[in-house]
């Protein structure tokens, strides 16, 4: 949602924000299927856009809404597994809490290990368990309604809800923070959308779904109204004995299916936030070639079965997980919606009553699930709470420290007088070669330039200051893959690189090499480039010695020059600075992946390059 915000508003950090003109070039792919046009601006949008600190006030809220939903996406395979093959106890009572632990963690860590091979290769499993489960648990509702209590849907009419308080008070209150497990997993509804249209969750959820979870639930509360002694089992319990194993083994199946969607929805939000500069990078490989949402970190898949496996050991019962799981996913909702909210009023431009029906009706249910699960805090909740505050912690460091860096690297970036100044000094010692200089600036050159030639005292032959760009589309054409052009200096060009979420990132042969100077003449031999006097001849002969130049140097080979940075750090520094920039920023560099692993680039033609920048 924040990312859908940044696309339309101005309220992405510096660092993330690109001229209309390089938007709309994007925007111009033949892949790309989004339509630019200009509109009048809401006040809301207007307001949003001048005030700082409402902006870092929502940027804080969608970072612990992000991390909340991280600790979900560890706590819901814990939870749906154990409880899940906690049902064999119904049958077999002896069996040890022991034993229970560690089938569960067996499985989780088995379905951890398939991850890599992408859901669209055990998908086909997937369907047909759903179907079963949904089949096969409104008919158990269904027998139990007739059998225990068919007047069970009056529990519908409102009257009960205000019995429910009138008679319990406090306690009923309380009930609420049990009542809120009865809806978990819908909020992780939006990682479908990787794998399905809107229209199709849309039906599947009113048409199927829904309906067989209240019949599920009907059913569950007609039998323990008549066996109030099984609530702590009551869905196991409730099964005809004979099949009993079937329908076990049906919900072990669905179960780990209901792991597998907060998985893959860990992945995507985990993408998503770096893309917006929120984390640190990590590995990101797409296992479908039709679908962007289909994707696999190794990292991130790791860490969470550490983490579910902790869990689970660490909790060893359904009912404390229940307790931390009830409040990360009530707080997912709540900012969610508040999240949706600011969707309606900035980007669909919702007229403000329905907005405000909106928001005031899902706000008030949401806050009494919220005011229940605080008292869950010291039960279990202070997990996810933890967890959120961790990650959120490592998300400020990061986007801080991106942020301090772009915003040096913009106030002293070289201008193209300064540049002219820097190759003067050289003069004609330029090193036969290509060099592309990788940077995040879209305008300018960085001043890391100007300290790697002040240490190297020379520069190659052609530099090409290079900015790659990930645009989310399944590719894009090759012909339309690099954006080129002239700096204003004989063999000085910067190249715009993009790629679509498909498209392999390599520079290991002379493929990237081969395309970009061959862009770069095309460009200078175009029309683009042609004098407005045909006859001027010199103009001619320096455009051809220029390409000349470019086919020399490209037969000459290519260095690849990153830029690394490390913030100066004294007794003058604030704290804040000092902490996140001084400190983890740095830390989280050091033991993040490398963007030479993730770009590709052969050992032998890379060259790092450090400086020390000034905090601002």
């Amino acid at each position: 949602m924040y990312s859908l915000l940044c696309q339309h508003t101005d309220v992405g950090t510096q660092s993330r924000k690109l001229s209309q003109f390089s938007a709309q070039a994007e925007h111009q792919l033949t892949h790309f299927h989004y339509a630019w046009e200009e509109k009048k601006p809401s006040r809301v949008k207007t307001w949003l856009e001048n005030h700082k600190h409402a902006q870092e006030l929502l940027l804080l809220v969608v970072m612990l809404g992000t991390c909340m939903f991280i600790g979900d996406g560890v706590l819901t395979p814990a939870i749906s597994v154990l409880s899940a093959i906690g049902g064999i106890k119904t049958e077999f009572p002896s069996i040890s809490q022991t034993v229970i632990i560690w089938v569960s963690a067996i499985i989780l860590i088995v379905l951890f290990c398939v991850q890599s091979y992408g859901t669209d290769k055990v998908a086909f499993l997937f369907s047909p368990v759903m179907a079963l489960w949904l089949l096969t648990t409104p008919m158990v509702g269904i027998y139990n309604i007739h059998q225990f209590y068919p007047s069970v849907f009056k529990a519908f009419s409102p009257y009960y809800i205000y019995r429910l308080f009138q008679k319990n008070g406090k306690e009923g209150w309380q009930f609420l923070g049990g009542v809120v497990l009865s809806i978990t997993g819908s909020e992780a509804m939006f990682a479908d959308l990787g794998h399905f249209n809107r229209l199709s969750i849309q039906m599947a959820f009113s048409m199927a779904v829904y309906p067989a979870v209240i019949l599920t639930y009907a059913g569950q509360t007609a039998y323990l109204i008549n066996n109030p002694e099984d609530y702590l089992e009551g869905f196991f319990k409730m099964i005809p004995r004979p099949v009993f194993w079937p329908m076990l083994a049906i919900s072990t199946l669905a179960a780990i299916v209901a792991s597998q969607g907060l998985i893959t929805a860990t992945f995507s939000i985990v993408k998503q936030s770096m893309a917006l500069d929120f984390f640190p990078p990590v590995k990101v490989v797409h296992t479908s070639e039709d679908s962007e949402g289909q994707i696999y970190s190794p990292e991130v898949n790791w860490g969470l079965m550490v983490l579910c496996c902790a869990v689970i050991f660490g909790f060893q019962s359904g009912a404390d997980i229940g307790n931390a799981f009830g409040f990360a996913v009530v707080c997912v909702m709540i900012i969610t919606t508040c999240l949706t909210t600011i969707i309606m009023l900035v980007i669909w431009e919702t007229h403000w009553l329905l907005v405000a029906l909106f928001f005031t009706v899902l706000i008030l249910v949401e806050g009494c699930y919220l005011s229940a699960v605080l008292a869950k805090i010291p039960q279990g909740g202070w997990l996810p709470l933890t967890l959120s505050v961790l990650f959120t912690l490592v998300m400020i460091s990061w986007n801080y420290g991106r942020q301090k860096k772009f915003d040096y690297e913009i106030k002293n970036k070289l201008s193209k007088k300064a540049l002219g100044k820097v190759l003067a000094g050289i003069g004609d010692m330029r090193v036969p070669g290509v060099c592309f200089f990788y940077t995040d600036l879209f305008h300018g050159v960085p001043p890391i330039v100007n300290h790697y030639v002040r240490n190297v005292r020379t520069l190659h032959q052609v530099l090409i200051f290079t900015t790659i760009r990930h645009i989310p589309v399944k590719t894009v054409l090759p012909a339309e893959r690099f954006l080129v052009g002239r700096i204003g200096y004989k063999g000085v060009y910067r190249c715009v690189a993009r790629y679509g979420y498909l498209d392999l990132l390599s520079s290991e042969t002379t493929y990237f090499l081969d395309q970009v100077t061959q862009c770069l003449t095309d460009h200078i031999g175009s029309a683009l480039d042609i004098s407005d006097n045909p006859d001027n001849t010199e103009e001619e002969d320096e455009r051809m010695q220029e390409i000349e130049m470019i086919k020399e140097a490209r037969v000459a080979g290519a260095v690849y020059v990153l830029g690394r940075s490390e913030f100066k750090v004294d007794n003058s520094t604030s704290y804040i600075d000092s902490l996140f920039a001084g400190m983890l920023y740095p830390f989280l560099n050091s033991i993040c992946r490398s963007p030479v692993s993730s770009m590709h680039i052969p050992p032998a033609s890379f060259l790092e390059v450090g400086m020390y920048y000034d905090l601002l």
